[in-house]
């Protein structure tokens, strides 16, 4: 059996998209990428869904907190769920808050220590390093709830695939732009719907299936 490992923010924990700031409802199981990546391999793979809401790259964030920074909780993730065979990344949209100030080049570069931190530090099945899939995440906009918070995200978020496909190229691992699969909820901009869930799920398992071809 192989184990694959997706570690992201919201659109992995499953938030269905919000009608408010305070709303937090969750698609349900069968219903978030991850499962629906489990239903297309299969019995000979385990898919472990590692979402956080509000989860960065690399940041500490002032509002929300430190514990939501990727990099903090990232080996411990890895070492907790070992041996892996594969490891997803889909992180950034949640540097594109306007409380961060990043350019497209600077949240790729995060995502890229993400990389980085697996490559060297993390063994899997018969003491081989694991494969890693970077997936740039969905186009920001338009939007309505979180204007302010993700003010300027929707054009910077247009521009992050081709940062995102650089660093992989230049670390040597798998790329997927699941802005060419899904687009975000027009009700908040940001999440998924169950459909485009469903169809990032079946984008990412071809890709994972890719991995190991």
């Amino acid at each position: 059996m192989k184990t694959i490992l997706c570690f992201g923010d919201s659109n992995t924990w499953g938030m269905v998209p919000m009608v408010s700031l305070t709303s937090s409802a969750r698609h349900a199981q069968a219903d978030r990428w991850p499962s629906s990546v489990q239903a297309r391999l299969g019995a000979s793979y385990q898919v472990i869904a590692e979402g956080l809401n509000g989860r960065t790259t690399v940041l500490d964030d002032p509002i929300d907190g430190t514990h939501k920074n990727g990099r903090t909780y990232l080996l411990p993730c890895l070492e907790s769920h070992a041996p892996l065979d594969a490891v997803v990344i889909m992180l950034g949209t949640n540097d594109l808050k306007s409380r961060f100030d990043l350019m497209p080049h600077d949240v790729a570069a995060g995502a890229g220590q993400l990389v980085r931190m697996v490559s060297p530090e993390v063994r899997g099945q018969n003491g081989l390093h694991p494969r890693l899939l970077l997936v740039s995440p969905p186009r920001v906009g338009p939007l309505g709830l979180f204007a302010d918070v993700f003010a300027g995200a929707p054009e910077k978020s247009a521009q992050l695939a081709g940062h995102y496909r650089a660093v992989a190229e230049m670390l040597g691992c798998h790329f997927l732009d699941a802005a060419l699969h899904v687009q975000a909820s027009a009700t908040d901009g940001v999440h998924l719907d169950a459909p485009e869930q469903h169809a990032l799920g079946q984008a990412i398992a071809a890709a994972i299936e890719q991995v190991f071809a």
